[in-house]
């Protein structure tokens, strides 16, 4: 007899472990009919139950009974009886057009329409366009093709399931696969507390709204025009920082769209009812390209002033140079140019620049990585493990993040800045190389947002400790909190240690044609101001 620990069943386990978690921690958010779902589920067959999430588990909520096959479920009329019972299966659902289209093939599609096509050969999506013109309304299966024997089981509960996934998961993204992953063996979490006061979601309404949103901006990508995308979002706010997010995010999609269509005004009335990052660059784009010259330097004069982030302040930094000279103002004070430590090399021609440069660069007592952004990502990552980990409300959802959600808010280190400092300030006493080896130690393995465990071995963890000054360290990390989105790409290819003098050099490569981008600029321009060695290293092929 099939049992729930049956290894073909692992699905189903990890379905009623998330049950069981929601019921555990989100039962207050919750209705009747959700509750009620979480209830009767695990007291159905196992058969029954393993069906249901099958079909949960697969893409669209239409199936041909025939092309269901699942050895452990057995026979699946059987094994849906129960579910059709409780209305959470149906079978003669009502199908439109394209919903029959994406159920049979084209043979099946010419065999039943045969009379309306025109001869020749087409292809399935010839056969789709022509035939949908001819057939509007919908009908059962049996009514479209009454010679086909055929049943049709419909998922009732798809919504229902999709919500208690949202509950789950924080988000519609992720899906049930995640716990296959973590059942495996493949990755491994940190185990963050989730409590009534942390949780993501913290009320009913907070599930509401994330629907809402979503529900908007799925009716935006399928073609509905930005004034009743805005109609249908109304007077929204949320007490939810993270669907305020979103709810800002989506408003900033809207007036790029407007942009591009050529709706300057409208879109530049959007840009400035939003908070998202971005939208002041584009607000600056936009005056520019309505010839409001003098508004748009000002505004480029208040981002210059308080920007969001390096980037920001770089682009705002361009805008004010062109509305100067198109004003007919003087131009600013020009920032000083980053004057490169410059290394050319001619080397063979070799598929990875990089790798041939740190190959050629190499010495027995001096080696060379290819670290990218790793390796400084690694040790942030490593020092503030219990910071970034922290269970601060709407940070978590379930037991399966490699991250907190709001990673990337422009709030994420505020919110933890009494537990960054403490941190940090390992580096002024000298605790942190005891503090990151011991991370590394207990935690290796575990999902991080910031640490790449295979690219950061306890010997490459050691030599960096031992030639990567402390002070050097700090400047990096709190450069990371300012915007860690931005800031944690652009940073030099390789780096060399030499352990027996404590020292180090990271080295930025560019092949041949290849320019440094804004990012990198950026990050070699705080090595300069803060007197790290880092050479530029550009490669010629010499065959």
């Amino acid at each position: 007899m099939l049992a729930l620990d049956a290894p073909e069943l692992y699905y189903l386990a990890n379905f009623r472990k998330a049950l069981a978690w929601l019921d555990a921690h989100h039962r207050d958010l919750m209705d009747d009919a959700e509750c009620a779902f979480v209830a009767e589920f695990p007291q159905l067959p196992l058969p029954t139950q393993a069906l249901l999430v099958r079909l949960v588990m697969r893409k669209g909520i239409h199936f041909r009974v025939s092309k269901l096959r699942y050895a452990e479920i057995g026979d699946i009329p059987t094994a849906a009886a129960p579910l059709l019972e409780l209305g959470w299966l149906i079978d003669c659902a009502a199908l439109s057009f394209d919903e029959l289209g994406a159920l049979l093939l084209k043979d099946e599609l010419a065999a039943h329409f045969a009379a309306d096509l025109p001869r020749g050969t087409l292809k399935k999506s010839e056969v789709l366009d022509h035939l949908r013109e001819l057939h509007i309304e919908p009908r059962s299966l049996a009514d479209w093709c009454p010679n086909m024997e055929e049943r049709l089981l419909s998922l009732a509960i798809g919504p229902l399931c999709d919500r208690l996934r949202l509950m789950f998961f924080g988000n519609l993204a992720q899906d049930w696969s995640e716990f296959v992953l973590a059942d495996l063996g493949i990755f491994r979490y940190e185990q963050v507390p989730i409590t009534p006061g942390s949780r993501g979601f913290r009320h009913r309404q907070d599930v509401d709204d994330y629907l809402h949103l979503r529900a908007c901006r799925e009716a935006f990508e399928a073609g509905m025009a930005v004034t009743e995308v805005l109609q249908q979002l109304g007077d929204f706010s949320s007490e939810s920082a993270h669907i305020g997010d979103r709810h800002q995010r989506l408003l900033l999609q809207l007036a790029q769209h407007l942009e591009r269509a050529g709706e300057l005004e409208s879109a530049l009335a959007l840009y400035r009812d939003t908070r998202a990052v971005g939208s002041r660059q584009r607000q600056i784009r936009v005056l520019e390209r309505l010839g409001q010259d003098a508004e748009a330097l000002t505004l480029a004069e208040q981002v210059i002033a308080a920007p969001h982030n390096a980037e920001e302040a770089q682009l705002a930094e361009r805008a004010r140079t062109r509305q100067l000279k198109r004003l007919g103002l003087a131009p600013a004070v020009k920032v000083a140019k980053l004057i490169e430590d410059r290394l050319d090399l001619r080397l063979p021609r070799a598929a990875s620049v990089e790798l041939a440069v740190a190959m050629h660069l190499a010495e027995p007592d001096a080696p060379v990585h290819y670290v990218e952004n790793t390796l400084i990502c690694g040790l942030f990552g490593l020092l503030c493990w219990e910071a970034i980990f922290a269970p601060l409300p709407g940070a978590f959802f379930h037991p399966f993040h490699t991250g907190p959600v709001d990673l990337h808010r422009a709030d994420f280190h505020a919110r933890r800045a009494e537990l960054f400092a403490a941190c940090l300030a390992r580096l002024e006493d000298g605790s942190y190389a005891e503090a990151i080896r011991r991370t590394h130690a207990e935690k290796f393995g575990i999902q991080s947002p910031f640490v790449v465990w295979e690219l950061l071995d306890t010997e490459r963890l050691e030599q960096a400790l031992a030639c990567l000054p402390p002070a050097h360290l700090a400047a990096w990390f709190r450069r990371l909190l300012a915007d860690i989105r931005e800031n944690r790409a652009g940073m030099p290819d390789l780096i060399q240690f030499w352990p027996a003098e404590g020292r180090y050099r990271m080295i930025e490569v560019k092949g041949p044609g290849d320019r440094l981008q804004d990012n990198q600029k950026r990050w070699l321009a705080f090595c300069a101001e803060h007197g790290m060695p880092v050479s530029v290293c550009y490669v010629e092929w010499s065959e």
